[in-house]
């Protein structure tokens, strides 16, 4: 069977139901684990987005109008949907983006956690009251959504960003258009098909396919009201930039390079397995993988250096269907070949090779993006590997003499979404917690990233604009506030005319 007969073209997901596109544009989808290509994604033209936009605005007046317990009840209806169905999305997940099954769910897992928290909103859209404020005034203030918002997704996690921008979207009312990653768009094709089976009406869910042209016209379209952005911090800033030029209101969360303090009192063995997972899972394609270790002083350095080894060694990468893989591969050849590149500059750079994943024996049987983990040791804030969020499976440790040096390593670095510290003194960490200029912190966590409950975001240049992904700023980002000053006349009130500014001081 030829390549072209395996391919399958897909669609967009438009007023309820998956629509081929129309622009004669396509991407290719590839498994990973193979390198075959698998699926080609339509990218949709100027005009097919105006058109989605059309319906999605269309739809919006009867959802917003819905009552907030109905939407909340779909919501519930669409999270079973996904506990029903999610054996058959781990495969869809693991296919497209390489992820292995035990990753798969977990992301799965917190995604729903982003559902949960959607299913209290009505909760959310509480305003507040106050009787008689002045002059037997009443003020009251009203949650009300914004209207057509977009979610503009990553590859690395096909489910669960996407759950983050959009749930609590849908359910303060908005109606919502989700633009995913043209890399792993078949997820957001089958769970649209359970928001539709959960009830959600026609047009208020829509997936778009595209490139850059079809972020362009979400950015400058005047219906669309909001825009959610998750990805590298370049696109983050351009989607920043364009998108609040266009007086919209934007939530753009970049990258992040998270280091990992280990302190001489650490527990080496704890430490140095916290590490190996929160750096190498998902072959290091998270925002919040921990990018390396910083070593407070010779001796940790050392030893710290001398456990990961053999930790690191003994790590097995191939595809997801071997159950004892401990990760896949990256997602295009072009991200294995631009993190080798990391790799080889370091080296000439100066740093020094304690683990090589070049090249893994995988890699002979197999035309998989499969990079073997590396770790690299005496790596110096002035090289590029320590600069950049390297994307794949390419670690690096940074030697320094005191906590105070590192604290001031990582304040200097332009990203600051996450950073952890392992330690057992507490005064060590009391002086991280305080010192530390990152969004997400973690004392013996060792990827700190935050419960569906509460917000998650960066600082510096990993965050752009002052919305967040998970939490209760998810709701105050998708809806706009109106505040009531309302009284009732009586017989009794005064007639006389004032052109006094109102104030209560008559009834002080």
């Amino acid at each position: 069977m030829t390549v072209e007969q395996k391919v399958k073209e897909l669609h967009h997901f438009i007023s309820g139901e998956l629509v081929e596109g129309a622009s004669g544009r396509f991407s290719n989808v590839y498994n990973p684990s193979t390198g075959e290509v698998i699926a080609q994604v339509p990218l949709a033209t100027k005009e097919e987005v105006q058109k989605a936009i059309e319906v999605a605005q269309k739809a919006f007046p009867a959802w917003k109008n819905m009552s907030v317990g109905k939407r909340a009840e779909i919501v519930m209806k669409f999270r079973q949907l996904v506990k029903d169905n999610e054996a058959e999305l781990v495969e869809i997940i693991c296919t497209e983006s390489g992820k292995t099954r035990e990753d798969a769910k977990g992301e799965i897992t917190r995604g729903l956690e982003s559902v949960d928290l959607a299913i209290n909103a009505p909760h959310l859209l509480k305003g507040e009251y106050s009787v008689n404020v002045g002059g037997n005034i009443n003020a009251f203030s009203t949650k009300a959504p914004l209207g057509v918002v977009a979610a503009i997704s990553p590859f690395n996690f096909p489910v669960m960003v996407p759950f983050a921008q959009t749930s609590m979207a849908v359910a303060v009312g908005n109606s919502v258009i989700l633009k995913p990653s043209e890399k792993v768009p078949m997820s957001a094709l089958f769970y649209s098909e359970l928001w539709k089976k959960a009830g959600l009406p026609d047009g208020v869910w829509t997936v778009i396919n595209g490139d850059k042209e079809t972020v362009d016209e979400l950015l400058a379209n005047p219906t669309v009201q909001a825009v959610s952005f998750v990805g590298s911090t370049t696109i983050a800033e351009y989607i920043y930039q364009t998108g609040t030029n266009y007086n919209k209101r934007v939530a753009a969360l970049g990258g992040g390079k998270n280091f990992m303090i280990v302190m001489p009192d650490a527990d080496l063995e704890k430490t140095a397995n916290a590490f190996i997972g929160a750096a190498y899972g998902a072959a290091s394609q998270r925002c919040m993988a921990i990018s390396g270790a910083i070593t407070v002083g010779k001796e940790t350095a050392d030893n710290f250096v001398a456990v990961l080894k053999e930790k690191v060694e003994k790590l097995k990468v191939g595809p997801y269907t071997e159950d004892d893989v401990d990760f896949g591969p990256v997602i295009t050849n072009q991200s294995k070949e631009m993190v080798e590149g990391y790799i080889n500059r370091s080296i000439e750079e100066g740093a020094k090779v304690v683990v090589d994943g070049r090249n893994p024996s995988i890699c002979e049987t197999s035309n998989g993006f499969y990079l073997g983990p590396t770790l690299l040791d005496e790596v110096t804030p002035a090289m590029e590997v320590y600069q950049q969020e390297v994307f794949g499976p390419a670690r690096i440790v940074v030697r320094v003499e005191t906590l105070q040096e590192a604290i001031e390593l990582i304040n200097d670095h332009e990203l600051g979404n996450g950073v952890t510290i392992f330690t057992n003194n507490g005064a060590a960490a009391r002086k991280f917690q305080e010192e530390i200029e990152v969004g997400m912190v973690g004392v013996n966590v060792p990827i700190p990233i935050p419960v569906g409950y509460y917000n998650f975001g960066g600082w510096k240049r990993s965050k752009f604009g002052e919305g967040y992904m998970f939490g209760p700023d998810q709701a105050r980002f998708f809806t706009k506030v109106k505040t009531i000053s309302e009284k009732w006349l009586s017989v009794d009130d005064e007639t006389t005319t004032s052109f006094a500014f109102p104030s209560n001081e008559k009834d002080q």
